[in-house]
């Protein structure tokens, strides 16, 4: 189960980005794309070096984001290839990654952007990993943990 506040759209589109049909699936995917991290193991992979190296936490974290937001991508591949998305659309599910990136939300709250305590990744991350799955359609595509985890 996903559960999604649905003040969430609102806060969405005041944070500059748009919350069209296809972005807010392009958010639910997100959301599913922490799910498959589960079922791969990569979440409790992640979870057990994350209390290794504390030091590496919020990396860690963003690695994960980046990767889910890639999964969506791969989804939203899906939704092309059967025509039933078009590039506004796309352009609407970029502009939400873009506006929920970290560096984006602390110029949104008036302080000064502070890669080091970021735990979702920049706006551009966000877009980029998002577009690399979307172009991709293939799961393999999202190595956003650059072999930092083992089986």
């Amino acid at each position: 189960k996903i559960y999604v506040d649905l003040g969430f759209w609102q806060d969405l589109k005041r944070m500059g980005g748009d919350a069209g049909d296809f972005a807010q699936a392009y958010v639910i995917a997100h959301e599913l794309g922490h799910h498959v991290q589960k079922l791969l193991g990569i979440e409790g992979r992640m979870r057990r070096l994350s209390q290794q190296a504390s030091g590496a936490q919020n990396q860690l974290s963003v690695d994960l984001e980046l990767q889910a937001d890639c999964f969506a991508g791969v989804w939203g591949h899906t939704t092309a290839q059967r025509n039933i998305v078009h590039e506004n659309d796309i352009d609407g599910a970029m502009k939400a990654a873009a506006a929920v990136g970290d560096d984006h939300l602390q110029r949104m709250s008036g302080r000064a952007v502070s890669p080091e305590s970021w735990t979702h990744g920049s706006s551009a991350q966000r877009t980029a990993w998002f577009r690399k799955g979307l172009e991709s359609g293939e799961v393999s595509s999202c190595p956003t943990f650059d072999g930092k985890l083992t089986p």
